[in-house]
């Protein structure tokens, strides 16, 4: 046995040499998997408390950094034409017993805290925000395009088919922005609206070519000041 050994040992010395290769081989690769792994970007856009259109529109972080919400775009696609709309800043509203400031004057979106003015900002690795209803973000459009609405419907033969919400950010010190999105179908029940994401997790959007996509969308959207466009039809009178 150790003279079968000795006379090849010239072959043994290479086969070993290979297989130790092989060994750190796989082992750097599942270095890489888990270094891709973590540093890979990735948000979830869910409802939350409800399934109908008063859920609340959720969005998570469950990458391995923190990412900075840049915009924040709704599409609502309706029967008559798509109506998009940028909602990463808070719709300010007052009631009437709502306090205000001297002279008589109400509180300008520059004088409340940012926190209250904008969603945009970093949102931490593991943390949540919610971005407020989906029946909220609808009636938001719907007021902004001029259309009036009967409880969570729409009047007259208007139909809402879908609402797609859409996140961009910048993810940890990467130049490059980042996005996700993610459908959900409307369906009214006459009593409610019902609400059903059309597929079961979040698209990412960190290709290459999505990337740059998304570099020139927010190239033109801070050129334009973009609040809101869209290829919605009125109904005529």
């Amino acid at each position: 046995m150790f003279e079968w050994i000795a006379q090849h040992k010239a072959v043994l010395t290479v086969f070993t040499n290979l297989g130790t290769l092989c060994i750190w081989l796989v082992y750097a690769q599942l270095l890489y998997w888990g270094f891709r792994r973590q540093r890979r970007p990735r948000l979830i856009i869910n409802r939350g408390k409800q399934k109908d259109i008063n859920a609340l529109c959720i969005i998570s972080n469950m990458s391995a950094e923190s990412i900075f919400i840049e915009y924040i775009i709704a599409e609502l696609e309706t029967n008559r034409g798509t109506v998009v709309m940028d909602v990463t800043d808070f719709e300010m509203q007052y009631s009437e017993g709502e306090s205000v400031e001297k002279d008589g004057e109400r509180p300008s979106a520059h004088d409340r805290p940012l926190a209250e003015n904008t969603r945009q900002g970093p949102l931490g690795s593991g943390d949540f925000l919610h971005i407020g209803t989906f029946d909220g973000l609808i009636r938001r459009m719907a007021r902004d395009e001029g259309i009036e609405m009967e409880g969570h419907r729409p009047c007259g033969d208007l139909e809402f088919k879908s609402l797609t919400i859409r996140l961009i950010g910048i993810y940890g010190p990467e130049d490059m922005p980042i996005g996700a999105v993610r459908s959900f179908r409307l369906q009214d029940n006459d009593r409610y609206c019902s609400l059903t994401p059309t597929s079961w997790d979040t698209r990412r959007l960190a290709s290459r070519r999505e990337r740059r996509q998304l570099r020139r969308e927010v190239q033109q959207l801070n050129s334009t000041n973009f609040s809101v466009s869209s290829s919605f039809q009125q109904a005529e009178k």
